[in-house]
């Protein structure tokens, strides 16, 4: 019986533990999807969304304007969009959101793309490659604000110095919002112990 209760204290102990990790965590990620960190940088990095049929959906295109808007306020001369195709499309989250920002009025000789990921982590790691090789490190990363603090840590990760800026127009609202808050959280708690390439390796995201 002694033994039964050390284990059950010992149990009991580490659930108070993980609570306030997660706890401490949420915050963080809040309060990551209320800052706007926009600096001058050298490159600013669309995280894809959704594209149905050539046409980008309404959380894509809340990601886009951000960047336009970005790019108009001259916060980095280059906006890189990401995003591969997802079985049965025909077309590239990047390809759509690169002639999405052609029509906003970003020079087409100012978007680059990364045309492969099907994850955050893969669109990173796709997009410091080749930003890294045109040295190339300072950016700006757009995405929904409850993304924010995941999408920059994966980036310090992968070698680049990230700041981010989230998009104030996204439709995504209400208990699916908050949704994405307790998902987002539990993902950086898992990618801060397991590291984040690793993570995504095992979940594919």
């Amino acid at each position: 019986m002694k033994w039964f209760r050390i284990a059950v204290r010992a149990l009991a102990l580490l659930a108070i533990i993980a609570f306030g990790y997660f706890l401490v965590t949420f915050l963080q990620v809040w309060r990551a999807a209320r800052a706007d960190d926009r600096r001058p940088s050298q490159a600013i990095v669309v995280l894809g969304a959704a594209q149905y049929n050539g046409r980008a959906t309404p959380v894509l295109r809340a990601r886009l304007d951000h960047a336009a808007d970005l790019y108009r306020e001259k916060v980095a001369p280059m906006v890189v969009v990401t995003g591969g195709k997802q079985p049965g499309d025909r077309f590239t989250e990047a390809t759509v959101g690169a002639d999405y920002l052609h029509s906003r009025g970003v020079p087409e000789s100012a978007i680059l793309r990364e045309t492969t990921s099907r994850s955050s982590w893969e669109s990173l790691q796709a997009a410091s490659r080749f930003l890294r090789a045109r040295h190339i490190t300072r950016v700006v990363l757009v995405s929904d604000p409850f993304h924010s603090l995941r999408i920059r840590l994966i980036a310090s990760e992968l070698g680049l110095d990230p700041v981010t800026s989230p998009t104030r127009t996204s439709p995504i609202r209400g208990l699916e919002e908050w949704r994405r808050f307790f998902t987002e959280s539990l993902r950086v708690m898992a990618g801060r112990i397991l590291g984040f390439g690793r993570l995504a390796r095992r979940v594919g995201r």
